[in-house]
């Protein structure tokens, strides 16, 4: 036999469990409140024995309901309690319809019908956990609405009774409570399964880095040393360096959450890592707005394709990823023959908009500046540097 697999708690149970159980104990509060009211009030019946039927129901159906309540971990927990509150609001209906059969017209006109508002409470609770505010303002309103019909009080009075207001304000906090604790624990698990994926990265890392990158980089270091064909396979050996480091550096960036607005800049811009371009970032996320990051990168992928038709067939590029808190900085070098003065003053002359568009416009639109440190150098390189502030 397969062992059986372990699944994730649904955030719902795990989010209003101790909702439900808070109910039970309001439950068992006011029923102690209802039979004291019933003490009280059946000398003004007409058919005592009749009342306490009803009475011993209402306590018989909120044994069972605890008792259901209680079995956290029946296979349909769901279904459990969607069988309980239907069974609230038939049984408080029922009894509030049952009402004119024990007590006459001048009693219940004036007093509140079996059961007593505060039980009657329970099927609004139960129905605000289950399916939120709006569910709960509904239970509400029918239950109210009952209430007042049997008590025929449809005129003037029905402003003056506090039955409705209590019923649908318990509905309404109940509800909003019941989704703010649905969506923390959401958030709470994703932040879990998030936290779970950053550690297994990282121990991934090490021991990709402990073993297949350091041959792969030795390899490369002494076929360049030998040289002749062995020069070959240690280029092949730094472009798998390089892919291996790419998907290394990916894993569970800002896949692992689609539904985020931000994502982690640092993958996007080692996905631009090749034998002859070098990319470093910080140890930490740098986590900025999607289309942020994606300006970004298209910024560094146009300095580096610069880089590939200009600055010499054996140059090298270094992308470096800065993050001081306030903003971000990408400073992006070459080794390559520079740029002669007033070159790109010529090409935007020309029309040729690479550099104006593709880099300082697009740095622009963040509200943050592209400079380029070397501008009128002859054979020092190149370097760019993008200054984008957080906020």
């Amino acid at each position: 036999m397969r062992p059986a697999q372990a699944t994730e708690p649904d955030p719902a149970d795990a989010a209003t469990a101790p909702l439900w159980r808070a109910v039970q104990a309001f439950r068992l509060v006011t029923l102690a409140y209802a039979v004291g009211q019933q003490i009280a009030s059946v000398q003004y019946y007409e058919n005592q024995r009749l009342s306490w039927v009803f009475i011993a129901l209402m306590v018989i159906w909120s044994g069972i309901s605890a008792l259901l309540l209680a079995q956290w971990h029946t296979p349909d927990t769901v279904r459990t309690r969607a069988l309980v509150t239907l069974g609230d609001h038939l049984v408080v209906l029922g009894l509030i319809a049952a009402t004119p059969l024990v007590a006459d017209y001048a009693w219940y006109h004036g007093h509140q019908p079996l059961p007593t508002t505060m039980w009657s409470a329970n099927a609004v609770i139960s129905a605000a956990i289950l399916r939120g505010p709006l569910a709960g303002v509904a239970s509400g309103l029918l239950i109210a609405a009952t209430i007042i019909t049997m008590r025929q009080q449809w005129g003037e009075d029905v402003w003056a009774d506090a039955t409705a207001p209590v019923l649908v304000s318990v509905g309404l906090a109940l509800g909003l409570a019941a989704n703010t604790a649905r969506r923390a624990q959401e958030q709470l698990q994703r932040a879990v399964r998030l936290t779970a994926a950053a550690e297994e990265r990282e121990r991934l890392a090490r021991q990709v880095h402990d073993g297949v990158l350091q041959i792969l980089a030795y390899i490369k270091r002494r076929g360049d040393e030998i040289g002749g064909p062995a020069t070959e396979l240690a280029h092949r050996a730094g472009e798998q360096e390089i892919a291996l480091r790419r998907l290394v550096s990916e894993q569970g960036g800002d896949r692992a959450d689609p539904g985020d607005t931000t994502v982690d800049l640092r993958p996007l811009l080692t996905a631009h890592s090749a034998p002859r371009v070098v990319v470093s970032t910080p140890g930490e996320p740098v986590r900025i707005g999607r289309w942020t990051a994606q300006e970004i990168t298209a910024a560094t992928a146009a300095a580096l394709t610069n880089v590939e038709l200009h600055a010499g067939p054996e140059a090298r590029a270094y992308v470096l990823l800065e993050d001081t808190g306030t903003e971000l900085i990408v400073s992006i070098r070459d080794d390559g023959v520079g740029i002669p003065p007033g070159r790109l003053t010529e090409a935007e002359n020309e029309g040729r908009m690479g550099v104006s568009r593709s880099i300082t416009g697009r740095l622009t639109a963040l509200g943050g500046v592209a400079e380029l440190l070397t501008a009128g150098t002859v054979g020092e390189g190149t370097e760019w540097e993008f200054r984008v502030p957080r906020s």
